[in-house]
């Protein structure tokens, strides 16, 4: 089976790895997005999937889009059998999900038809669903919108943050996509399953204003944005004039006028009143300086005073 394997970040890595561990599954080329630059000096650095391609040794593909005519031209040189894409980040045209013989496999971190789009594992936190997953789909021209092949579940955790589950996550892509191969090579791939549109729902690009607590929701609804966006944006809200990042946080019993800081909770605790509850921060982050616990908080506001 001659494979290409497109993706960029680090969700993606799980997956390549388990086409390097079989030598029937060695990807004949790797797609990943350009290099972009980072730090201050901008200087380009290989992406996740890209390091891990070039030290295994297989050819790397970097265009900006697959629409020209030259880019498939040279992914066609490949002659793939099978396309597997896991978070690539670029949409891939007709012309190039026609070209395998197997057609175009995509890892999606959720389970299809809820949470189609980029942002599935901070949706389904944000939206308190209680389970997430893996879902091997056929492409088709529509965003996340093919039919399912295989699907695995996994329960949320009550704490458990977007970066956690997406390692999880990550994790079971890979796992899923071994399955799917192994039991494509065995003839017992099921057959692939059309979604129900009418169960469908959107999940969008995050931007950094997302994460804006507001003080007047329910306690529970801002715990579970602390968790959603972290480690990115990571959630912020204003405290006694100053604007706090969040680390960790628990929705708590009680009640205040929004935005208050009550001190009876005790000094491992800041609770802030909420439109419903209380939220109680465990962890937070001031503009320009490191993390620290609630207890510090405390210290530094009373040397305030």
């Amino acid at each position: 089976m001659r494979i290409v394997f497109a993706g960029t970040p680090a969700f993606a890595v799980p997956a390549l790895r388990a086409l390097l561990e079989n030598p029937d599954w060695r990807p004949v080329a790797v797609l990943t997005q350009p290099d972009r630059g980072a730090g201050r000096g901008r200087k380009l650095r290989f992406g996740p999937i890209k390091q891990l391609a070039v030290d295994a040794g297989i050819d790397v593909l970097q265009p900006r889009s697959l629409k020209n005519e030259e880019a498939r031209s040279e992914l066609a040189g490949y002659r793939p059998d099978l396309l597997v894409t896991a978070a690539y980040g670029l949409l891939l045209p007709p012309e190039v999900l026609d070209m395998p013989a197997h057609g175009c496999w995509n890892l999606h971190a959720s389970l299809l038809p809820r949470w189609r789009g980029a942002s599935p594992i901070n949706q389904a936190i944000l939206a308190g669903d209680a389970e997430s997953g893996i879902s091997l789909m056929q492409m088709d021209v529509g965003l996340d919108t093919g039919p399912v092949i295989l699907q695995r579940a996994t329960s949320i955790g009550a704490e458990e943050t977007a970066g956690e589950l997406h390692d999880r996550l990550a994790e079971m892509a890979g796992e899923t996509l071994g399955e799917g191969l192994k039991r494509l090579d065995e003839g017992s791939l099921p057959a692939a399953v059309p979604q129900d549109e009418a169960l469908a729902t959107h999940a969008p690009l995050i931007d950094k204003d997302d994460a804006r607590l507001d003080w007047n929701r329910p306690a529970e609804e801002l715990a579970r944005m602390v968790r959603a966006y972290h480690p990115w944006p990571i959630a912020f809200g204003d405290i006694e004039g100053t604007t706090w990042r969040i680390h960790r946080a628990r929705p708590g019993e009680g009640s205040a006028r929004a935005g208050e800081v009550l001190s009876e909770r005790g000094p491992d605790v800041l609770a802030v009143g909420c439109g419903r509850g209380v939220l109680e921060i465990l962890e937070l982050q001031g503009p320009g300086r490191r993390p620290v616990a609630a207890r510090d908080w405390f210290n530094a506001r009373r040397g305030r005073r």
